[in-house]
C-alpha cells in the first residue's frame, strides 16, 4: 500500500496509506506502545482531518490517564 501522509501528534506517529478499495484509506498510530488502525473515507480525510487528530490525540491520553 502506498503511503499518502506521515505525521506526528505529540508522541503519536501517525501514517496514512492507501487500500484496495476506491475512496478509503488506512489511519494507522502508534505511540510506541499502543498501537491502532482504522479506515476513513477520502471526504473525511480531507473534511475531518482536524477533528480526527483531536480524537486520535484525546484518545492516547486517556490511556495515559488509566494507567
Amino acid at each position: 500500500m502506498k503511503e499518502r501522509d506521515s505525521y506526528r501528534l505529540g508522541k503519536v506517529q501517525v501514517t496514512i496509506t492507501e487500500t484496495d478499495k476506491p475512496n478509503k484509506l488506512n489511519v494507522e498510530c502508534f505511540d510506541g506502545e499502543y498501537h491502532s488502525e482504522f479506515t476513513v473515507s477520502e471526504y473525511e480525510f480531507k473534511n475531518y482531518r482536524r477533528l480526527m487528530n483531536q480524537r486520535i490525540t484525546q484518545a492516547y491520553k486517556n490511556i495515559d490517564e488509566e494507567e
